[in-house]
């Protein structure tokens, strides 16, 4: 069998494991647990990634899941290239749809007070998360390497976990629902704001203004010109997509319209999921996105588990063990950076305690961009192993409970708005 083959042989083993793992935990914890299947998902990453069931040999043919060049200094990534692309374009395949079900209204009149909420949502962890670092003697002083970096991955907000629970539960088009949306999608250009610096800092030792304003300048102006532009031409998109007459061709295009606007956000500073979720927005309000539902839901379904049990793969418990009560404290201080950071916040731009709340936990995830920024951190030399573990840790635990937390605040409370507004229905 030659090298090209075994690949393909092996990865389609790896998705049907996946599949099959993610559905029957999801499964589980739906009908059980009554918890969203996201966490099922997660977790059965963990029992059968490579760090646990899948590194172990079975019949003489190998770890399914094997870790690749294990003895590196500088692995990062735990799977396979390809399982892990995979893994990616099933992430920009979840913000698409996401931004699909976001009614484009609730998110314009909710963009200012995602600004205050992601604001605070920065400021607040990023300061617990440095001081913390210092404090258990991990960096020498505020401003070294190790202290910053620690302070920006617990910036992070996953976007991803949040929206996939909030869909789930129905309340993706809520007041509070939107305000997550826009503060985590502003939270997260803040965030590699901060990441950018602080590799800047590394790299030169020194901090530069001019460059600062640079690339908060170029990744700002991007995400608001490809917003921007997504809205100007979605009209023009839907009627273009509705002409077609071939079968699948509005999902297909919209999905490489998707796609490009991901790629684009990549080469501009940005994260993938970002463009995604701005093309998603863009086509939101369109008749187009009426048809597009149903095969949107079909892709969601199969693909998006992929990303989230490939997230879970991720996770080496083993990486705490010498760190645990610090991987504690920062998990701690993530949690509350986040919550208090956030939720006050909310409280000034028109939302009630409960509502602030909500918006508190739902920026409390951490997941895909917590991991993104921690693997950048551990290539480029800024944090050793251990610290790197516990980065994993604070993000396995704030993405494991955020969601169970997120469901209850709102079985609870009744309107989390000052003004009642009726709820927005997901298409």
């Amino acid at each position: 069998m030659d090298e090209i083959t075994e690949l393909i042989t092996r990865l389609v083993f790896q998705l049907a494991v996946i599949l099959l793992a993610a559905k029957l935990a999801g499964e589980a914890c739906e009908r059980y647990l009554k918890v969203p299947s996201v966490l099922g998902e997660l977790v059965v990453g963990i029992i059968i990634g490579p760090y646990a069931l899948g590194g172990l040999s079975f019949g003489g043919i190998g770890p399914l899941f094997q870790i690749p060049n294990p003895s590196g200094d500088r692995l990062v990534v735990p799977v396979s290239s390809e399982l892990y692309a995979l893994a990616q374009v099933a992430s920009v395949v979840l913000l698409f749809v996401v931004g699909l079900e976001t009614d484009a209204r609730l998110f314009l009149r909710y963009g200012v007070p995602g600004l205050v909420v992601a604001a605070g949502g920065v400021a607040l962890p990023f300061f617990l998360g440095a001081y913390a670092t210092v404090s258990f003697g991990f960096a020498d002083h505020f401003a070294s390497p190790e202290s910053l970096f620690m302070g920006a991955i617990l910036t992070a907000t996953s976007i991803g976990i949040t929206a996939r629970v909030l869909s789930s539960i129905g309340k993706l088009g809520t007041p509070e629902g939107v305000t997550v949306m826009a503060a985590a999608v502003i939270d997260d250009v803040l965030g590699i704001l901060v990441l950018t610096i602080v590799a800047g800092v590394v790299a030169t030792g020194t901090i530069s203004t001019m460059d600062v304003a640079k690339v908060g300048a170029k990744t700002v102006v991007f995400w608001v010109a490809l917003t921007g532009i997504g809205f100007l031409l979605s009209r023009f998109i839907s009627r273009f997509l509705l002409s077609f007459r071939v079968a699948g061709a509005g999902i297909a295009i919209s999905l490489a319209i998707a796609l490009f606007a991901s790629g684009l956000a990549e080469i501009f500073g940005l994260a993938l999921i970002i463009g995604a979720y701005s093309a998603g927005l863009a086509l939101s309000g369109t008749r187009i996105a009426r048809e597009l539902e149903h095969p949107a839901n079909i892709l969601y379904n199969t693909l998006v588990p992929i990303f989230f049990v490939v997230m879970g793969m991720m996770v080496d418990l083993t990486a705490v063990r010498g760190v645990l009560f610090f991987g504690i404290v920062l998990s701690f201080l993530a949690i509350v950076g986040k919550v208090l950071g956030s939720g006050i916040p909310a409280l000034g731009v028109g939302f009630k305690f409960w509502g602030g709340l909500r918006i508190g936990v739902g920026m409390v995830p951490r997941a895909e961009v917590a991991l993104i920024m921690a693997g950048i951190g551990l290539t480029r030399g800024v944090v050793s192993h251990d610290l790197y573990g516990v980065a994993i840790m604070m993000t396995i635990i704030t993405t494991l409970l955020a969601p169970v937390v997120l469901v209850w605040t709102f079985s609870r409370g009744g309107s989390g708005t000052r003004k009642a507004e009726a709820k927005v229905e997901n298409r």
